[in-house]
């Protein structure tokens, strides 16, 4: 289900409009102002726990909710990642990595724990576990790609989440729409291909998840409501989103001054060290996964 966040009444003056485009890395900027926002987060900031997991856009949410910068995304951050036109994984061992566990937040400090304890011994009603996601339908579900037999981070998180239950936040851009995720998860499987560019993935959905999107954030921050109008672009502007904005002249104003804000956010850069070429194993996703085992 997509987020609610509800837009408070305009009392006064005349509703106007505003068309924005956001590039994919504007939009997980966006994102993340939002999340930071949200009276689930905050409250957990204040007295409670946060897990985030890996991703791009979780990156940037970690930017914000702790104030420090992650310079190389992908390779600090990232597993699972669509790169190079192919379906791959950070090949950057824990060891080489600066970062290397997912960031817990307790009461808003960084906790240097294992997040699965954290999840699965501690977690409550009031505590927050944020995980992105690759697809996300007009429904409101959304799910996400995973390559390891066991599901890697949904193995563990997401049945201690649910059960417990607690907060399962979903940030996930736009760009990312399709048209059914129960159907695309149907077709989708570890085992399932005979033919793969990059590492063979399931589709697996995330029940119960808040989804969080440009649409909720400009709500969230500005009291506008956003409208997803169009997509598509060239030369490094693939993947743009463009979206139409309405509300009171003061609320379009901040809008547009958040706008302004994220505008010109870097293209987040591919890892140092990932899956080697699908090409180079003629395509077939089970000599692929062999070579990755180590």
């Amino acid at each position: 289900m997509f987020y609610n966040a509800q837009l408070s009444e305009h009392k006064n003056g005349a509703i106007v409009s505003a068309m924005v485009s956001l590039t994919p890395s504007e939009s997980k900027r966006l994102i993340a102002k939002g999340i930071a926002r949200i009276p689930e987060v905050a409250k957990a900031m204040k007295s409670g726990l946060i897990v985030i997991g890996r991703g791009s856009t979780n990156a940037f949410i970690a930017e914000e909710l702790i104030g420090t910068t992650i310079k190389d995304k992908t390779d600090e951050y990232c597993r699972g990642l669509i790169f190079a036109g192919e379906l791959r994984t950070n090949r950057k061992t824990a060891a080489e990595r600066k970062i290397g566990n997912d960031f817990v937040l307790r009461n808003g400090k960084v906790d240097n724990v294992v997040p699965q304890d954290v999840v699965t011994k501690e977690f409550g009603p009031d505590d927050v576990f944020i995980k992105g996601a690759n697809a996300v339908d007009a429904n409101g579900e959304a799910a996400v790609l995973a390559a390891g037999d066991n599901g890697g981070t949904i193995d563990w998180s997401m049945i201690a989440v649910i059960a417990r239950p607690a907060n399962l936040i979903v940030p996930v851009g736009l760009e990312k729409m399709i048209p059914s995720v129960p159907l695309a998860s149907q077709k989708c499987g570890v085992k399932k291909f005979k033919y793969s560019t990059g590492l063979p993935c399931a589709l697996i959905p995330l029940a119960n998840g808040k989804i969080f999107t440009e649409i909720q954030a400009f709500s969230v921050l500005a009291n506008v409501a956003a409208t997803h109008v169009a997509s598509g672009g060239v030369g490094g502007s693939e993947g743009t989103l463009v979206l139409t904005l309405e509300g009171g002249v003061p609320d379009i104003e901040k809008a547009m001054d958040i706008v302004k804000s994220v505008k010109g956010e870097q293209p987040v850069a591919g890892p140092e060290k990932s899956t080697p070429p699908a090409a180079g194993f003629n395509y077939d996703p089970v000599a692929l996964s062999k070579s990755m085992v180590r």
